[in-house]
């Protein structure tokens, strides 16, 4: 199976190619810039995946509306060819949460005139009769771009102070679980499942924004003092920005389960794996794997 992804140097493009290199049934490659019908037409793959935008509330609209823009133009392409498109899309547009986790039908109603135009290009590709929209919570990962966990290690290892919401209630998602999981539900579809929708993908645990880089900073911490490198990390800063109630953004993810038979992931389990390659990249010379630090368990504002 060849599947053609967007945005060559997006942590998911990186996390889909790592996990197709250690397989031989399916192969991910990066696209070109610019794609039309021509293109496709030539190289034809088996689907075309384009990655999320990270935070498009937080996004230029002139970067929302030109993802839009080629979302559309590729939908429209695909449809010609009948090409499956999987489009992932950031739990971000669910602008005001909800208390309970959100399910698959429940759509986005955001505020913000560029998220609608992403609302609305989704009710387009929910209308291919080859579509996969895969909402996800925030990524994090350890290179690429959007990949949240490296720009906030930078910046703590640079000693910056980091700004982070404690009232906004999300699950952070690895994005090699992501991965993992797509290559899972592709094959399956190529296999005949005839499966095609909306799902819902994020890791388990919720917890604020700032609870998570709280465990990311005590965690590169304790890392870098097992290897001899202790420095002094930048500080947490504790941010309120929903004052009467905090905002919740959890997915409901039991469909993907229900389906497809792909469980979540803990978030603190695919962090720490996270780090511990890190820490053997950094500093190779030295095997941290029995001394106990390890645990399952930007100023900058980090996003979500």
């Amino acid at each position: 199976m060849k599947c053609l992804v967007l945005q060559a140097e997006h942590c998911l493009n990186l996390a889909l190619r790592d996990t197709a290199a250690q397989r031989s049934d399916i192969a991910y490659v990066p696209a070109p810039e610019i794609i039309d019908i021509e293109d496709l037409a030539a190289m034809p793959p088996d689907a075309v995946i384009v990655p999320p935008l990270a935070d498009p509330g937080r996004c230029e609209p002139a970067v929302v509306y030109r993802h839009a823009d080629q979302v559309e133009a590729l939908l429209e392409a695909c449809q010609a060819l009948q090409i499956p498109l999987v489009w992932c899309v950031s739990d971000a547009l669910y602008e005001d949460g909800a208390e309970g986790p959100i399910d698959e039908d429940i759509l986005p109603r955001p505020r913000d005139t560029a998220m609608r135009r992403l609302v609305a290009v989704g009710e387009r590709v929910r209308r291919h009769p080859l579509h996969l929209i895969l909402r996800l919570g925030p990524l994090f990962g350890r290179e690429g771009e959007d990949a949240w966990l490296s720009d906030l290690m930078e910046a703590l290892m640079r000693g910056e102070s980091v700004r982070a919401p404690q009232d906004l209630v999300v699950c952070p998602t690895s994005v090699m679980a992501v991965a993992r999981a797509l290559t899972g539900v592709l094959l399956q579809l190529e296999s005949g499942a005839v499966t095609w929708g909306t799902y819902h993908l994020c890791g388990t645990e919720p917890v604020s924004v700032f609870t998570f880089c709280s465990v990311v900073r005590t965690q590169l911490e304790t890392r870098l003092e097992g290897v001899g490198a202790s420095m002094e990390l930048g500080k947490l800063q504790a941010l309120n920005q929903h004052h009467d109630t905090p905002l919740r953004r959890v997915l409901n993810c039991r469909r993907l389960l229900d389906v497809f038979g792909i469980h979540q992931k803990s978030w603190r389990l695919e962090l720490g794996l996270m780090l511990d390659a890190w820490c053997q990249q950094h500093y190779p010379e030295h095997d941290d794997s029995d001394d106990g630090s390890r645990d399952s368990s930007r100023g900058e504002t980090v996003r979500a």
